[in-house]
């Protein structure tokens, strides 16, 4: 279960630094938008993985 939530975290990573990459470079507004909403989407699925891990870890 925590190769899930380690995949969905490095996902995180990945997107943000592309982000950041396409903005320094002067790249184009839109597609720093689209990763933007990606890493939003990708926070909120690593945040639902680590909340099922943390559940199952208990009982």
């Amino acid at each position: 279960m925590t190769i899930v939530m380690n995949i969905s975290i490095a996902a995180v990573a990945v997107v943000l630094l592309l982000g950041l990459y396409n903005m320094l470079k002067g790249g184009s507004p839109n597609r720093s938008q689209q990763l933007m909403r990606w890493r939003i989407i990708l926070q909120f699925a690593a945040i639902i993985a680590i909340m099922i891990v943390l559940y199952f870890r208990q009982g």
